[in-house]
C-alpha cells in the first residue's frame, strides 16, 4: 500500500500559502532526485543507459535542469519543447525528437540541435530529407498493430495515429540506409500509465527480435533500442508501484538471450519516461472556498480543471487529503469540484473524506506529471504558480502565477493601434 503523504506539515503548507496564494503546484526535489538515481541504478548493467525525460510531462526549466544533473536527456515533440530544452543546456545526444505530423521547421530545428530524429511515418523520410536533410543517425517509431494489445489509456495500437506499421518497418530502414543514414535506432510506445512490468518485458522482447530481423534483412545494426515511456505510477493507495529492479533484470536476461547471440551487442537500452520520474512527487495545493449541500455534498476549491485536467477528461483518480485531517475518520461523502462553468470540473466524485470546512487546505496528490502542463485558460482562469521544495527545505518559486495582463497580452482590442 502506498502512503499518500506530502513531506510538509499543515503549518508548513499554511506558511507557504501565505506567501504564494493557492492554488499552486509544488514539487519535491529530494524525492525526484532519489527516484531518478534509483532508476539509473536498476539499469546499471546497460552500457550507455539513458532516460530521455518526456518534456510534455513537466515542462519547467528548473525541473529539467535537475534531471539534466541526474544524467537524463529530454524527449521533445514540438518546436517549443526543443527550444526550452536547448535553453536549459541540452545538446546533441541529449535530445530525442519524436515526429508526429511534424512541420518542416521543427525538423530543421531538431537537426540543428543534433537531436535524435525519431520518425513516426515512413513518408516522413522524404519530408525530413526535403526540409533538413537525412542525419547520420535516424530512428523509427514502430507500431506493432494487432500483434500487441495496448492498454486502457493509449488504446489499441492498430487504431493509433502513431508509428510505422509492421509491414513498413523493415522497408523504412532500407530507405533510410539508401538515402545515406549510417546509424540507426528503434523505438516504440504501446502503453500509457501501465503498472505491470511484464508488459514492458514483452516490449523489450518485441524490439530486440525486430532489431535482429532488421539486421538480417537490411544489413544494418540497431545501436539504440528505445523502450518508450508509459511506465505507470500508483495513483491509488492500494496500487503497487512498478518494480524497476525486477524489470531491469528481466530485460537484461532478454538482452543476453536475443541481442548477444545475434552479434548485435553493444545495443544501448534507453527509455523516455516522464510520469514515472516526477509524477508522484508533485502536489496541487488548493484552498476550500465553499462546502455546499445540493442533491449531493460538494467541496468547492479555488483550483479547477484548468489546473488539473486528468480527472475531468479521463475520469482519472487522484488521491486527495485534507491537510491536518489525514487521521480523522473519512466518513463524509463529497464531490470535490472547481469553479469552471463546466460540469466535468470535478477532481473526485463520491469520495470519502473527513469533514471538510471552508478554509481547509487540500492536497491533490501525484500531479508532478501531466498536471500543470495540461492546464489551460477556459473561463479566463489564470495558470497557477509552480513551486519547488528544495532539498534543504526552502521553497523556491520556479514559475510565477499568470496575471490578467498575461491573459490579455496577445489580444487586440477594438480601436487599438495596429501592432499593439
Amino acid at each position: 500500500m502506498n502512503r499518500k503523504q506530502i513531506p510538509l506539515s499543515k503549518e508548513d503548507l499554511e506558511k507557504i500559502a501565505r506567501e504564494y496564494p493557492t492554488p499552486f503546484h509544488l514539487y519535491d526535489e529530494k524525492a525526484i532526485r532519489e527516484n531518478a538515481r534509483a532508476f539509473y541504478r536498476a539499469f546499471s548493467w546497460a552500457a550507455g543507459f539513458k532516460n530521455y525525460f518526456a518534456v510534455k510531462a513537466c515542462p519547467n526549466p528548473t525541473i529539467l535542469q535537475i534531471l539534466k544533473e541526474e544524467g537524463m536527456g529530454v524527449d521533445c515533440s514540438s518546436q517549443t519543447e526543443l527550444v526550452l530544452s536547448e535553453k536549459v543546456g541540452f545538446r546533441s545526444g541529449g535530445i530525442m525528437f519524436t515526429s508526429n505530423d511534424t512541420p518542416d521547421e521543427e525538423f530543421v530545428t531538431a537537426v540543428r540541435q543534433g537531436a535524435v530524429i525519431n520518425l513516426d511515418d515512413i513518408r516522413h523520410i522524404d519530408a525530413l530529407e526535403r526540409s533538413a536533410g537525412i542525419p547520420e543517425l535516424l530512428s523509427f517509431r514502430y507500431n506493432p498493430g494487432d500483434s500487441r494489445s495496448g492498454n486502457v489509456l493509449i488504446g489499441l495500437p492498430q487504431e493509433a495515429k502513431y508509428g510505422v506499421t509492421r509491414d513498413q518497418i523493415v522497408e523504412a530502414f532500407r530507405i533510410a540506409k539508401n538515402k545515406g543514414a549510417k546509424r540507426f535506432a528503434l523505438h516504440t510506445m504501446v502503453a500509457s500509465n501501465e503498472l505491470d512490468e511484464n508488459y514492458f518485458v514483452e516490449t523489450a522482447r518485441m524490439l530486440f527480435e525486430l532489431a535482429v530481423k532488421i539486421k538480417n534483412e537490411v544489413g544494418v545494426n540497431i545501436e539504440t533500442v528505445n523502450m518508450g515511456g508509459g511506465l505507470g505510477i500508483p495513483y491509488r493507495p492500494k496500487e503497487r508501484a512498478i518494480n524497476t529492479d525486477a524489470l531491469a533484470d528481466k530485460i537484461h536476461s532478454l538482452y543476453e538471450k536475443i541481442i548477444i547471440p545475434a552479434s548485435l551487442a553493444p545495443v544501448k537500452v534507453v527509455f523516455e519516461c516522464g510520469r514515472l520520474i516526477t509524477g508522484p512527487y508533485g502536489y496541487l495545493i488548493s484552498r476550500v472556498l465553499h462546502v455546499t449541500s445540493k442533491y449531493k455534498e460538494y467541496v468547492g476549491l479555488d483550483a479547477s480543471m484548468a489546473n488539473l485536467m486528468r480527472p475531468g477528461i479521463y475520469g482519472a483518480y487522484h488521491h486527495i487529503t485534507v491537510s491536518g485531517k489525514e487521521n480523522e475518520p473519512h466518513d463524509c461523502l463529497y464531490d470535490v469540484t472547481g469553479s469552471l462553468c463546466e460540469n466535468a470540473d470535478k477532481f473526485a466524485i463520491d469520495r470519502n473524506l473527513p469533514q471538510v470546512e471552508s478554509g481547509d487546505l487540500v492536497v491533490i496528490h501525484d500531479t508532478g506529471a501531466h498536471g500543470y502542463s495540461m492546464g489551460y485558460n477556459y473561463n479566463g482562469k489564470l495558470r497557477s504558480a509552480e513551486l519547488l521544495l528544495r532539498e534543504n527545505g526552502d521553497v523556491q518559486l520556479i514559475r510565477r502565477a499568470e496575471t490578467i495582463d498575461d491573459y490579455f497580452a496577445t489580444m487586440r482590442f477594438p480601436g487599438a493601434p495596429v501592432g499593439v
